[in-house]
């Protein structure tokens, strides 16, 4: 398997990408290849500083970055050599003699999804890709999606992203028939926008699709659904919120405890570490971009080793899955229901 990675994105950047890449060699195997895009100096200079040699990386060489701050579709067109758009590039079928099979960066999100979508392309049947994060619950995983890729969706897509978003949680999570819902201000018919109406009628038009209608943002990490489908702009608004929370509950936590009991504190310290572990982004690594021709992972642009680490290891998990493929094929008999929902 060949994975492109973006050497040069996200916030710590590039030291923490190879890194991570590093880390990740014991993972693969003998003819498995990590393709590192970026500065080949500076790429360079981190491996011999590591006294890494290992016939398995290679660079591609990137003379620019595109930075976190910079707009999306303008730095992809203005910097045709940039570590993202180099990347893309090898993802992409028809641009790349021998396409690799998964490319990663946790550089600017915006960016990795235009360009993977302008030169991977999309798959046969997909409007618009979304990112599909996995988030821990008290009952399993829940696919969460979109958040990010596309924070003013149509009807359709958000539809298509409960089409999607089941397909990978029955390929990868291993959920037999999963429950899609709708994220909304309230679990009511009478709740919500236009659009979200919309897309309700519409998913209860797929067929085969176990859509449960509507789930509140205090639902999510109960467990009542395993699909959960939202906008770009309010799933990666929920997300940030769930991992600042998340880590100030532990602190606050740990805190009180040590000052109430520190021997207490003590005892309970790999528990609590042990939680921690399961509730931490850096350990579930990227998320993918669903409905490119191509497998695309995106990771938190605050990314450390071991995410990338974890990231290249999933990211092998799920081209073996074949999730791509049975997107494409579920898509292929449901366009009618796409379009005649949005036309109605």
């Amino acid at each position: 398997m060949r994975i492109a990675i973006d050497v040069m994105g996200g916030d710590h950047a590039p030291d923490a990408i190879v890194k991570g890449c590093i880390e990740a060699l014991p993972l693969l195997a003998p003819s498995d290849e990590l393709i590192l895009v970026g500065d080949r100096r500076v790429i360079d200079e981190i491996l011999s500083e590591r006294g890494v040699a290992d016939r398995r990386l290679s660079i591609e060489h990137a003379s620019q970055a595109i930075g976190m701050d910079e707009s999306p579709v303008e730095a992809v067109r203005s910097k045709p050599d940039s570590s993202i758009v180099r990347m893309s590039l090898l993802g992409s079928a028809k641009k790349s003699a021998n396409p690799v099979d998964v490319v990663i960066s946790a550089g600017n999100t915006g960016a990795c999804v235009s360009a993977s979508t302008m030169y991977m392309r999309r798959l046969p049947g997909a409007h618009r890709p979304g990112i599909a994060c996995t988030i821990p619950s008290t009952s399993g995983p829940v696919v969460l999606c979109d958040v990010g890729a596309n924070p003013e969706p149509r009807p359709a897509h958000l539809a298509q992203y409960g089409v999607m978003a089941g397909v990978y949680a029955q390929r990868v999570l291993g959920i037999e028939n999963p429950r899609v819902a709708q994220m909304n201000i309230g679990s009511e018919e009478a709740k919500g926008t236009g659009m979200i109406k919309q897309v309700r009628d519409i998913l209860r038009t797929v067929p085969d699709l176990n859509y449960i209608g509507y789930v509140e943002g205090r639902d999510l990490f109960e467990g009542v659904a395993d699909v959960v489908v939202t906008d770009g702009f309010v799933g990666n608004t929920m997300l940030k919120l769930a991992e600042g929370l998340s880590i100030s509950i532990f602190k606050m936590l740990f805190h009180e405890v040590m000052t109430t009991d520190p021997e207490l504190a003590l005892r309970l310290e790999p528990v609590l570490k042990q939680l921690f572990k399961k509730n931490d982004y850096h350990e579930y690594g990227g998320a993918p971009l669903l409905g490119v021709n191509g497998v695309c992972i995106i990771c938190h642009g605050s990314s450390e080793a071991r995410t990338i680490r974890n990231s290249i290891r999933n990211a092998r998990e799920y081209v073996k899955s074949g999730v791509n493929h049975a997107i494409s094929e579920r898509l292929s008999t449901l366009d009618g229901v796409f379009c005649a929902g949005e036309a109605a």
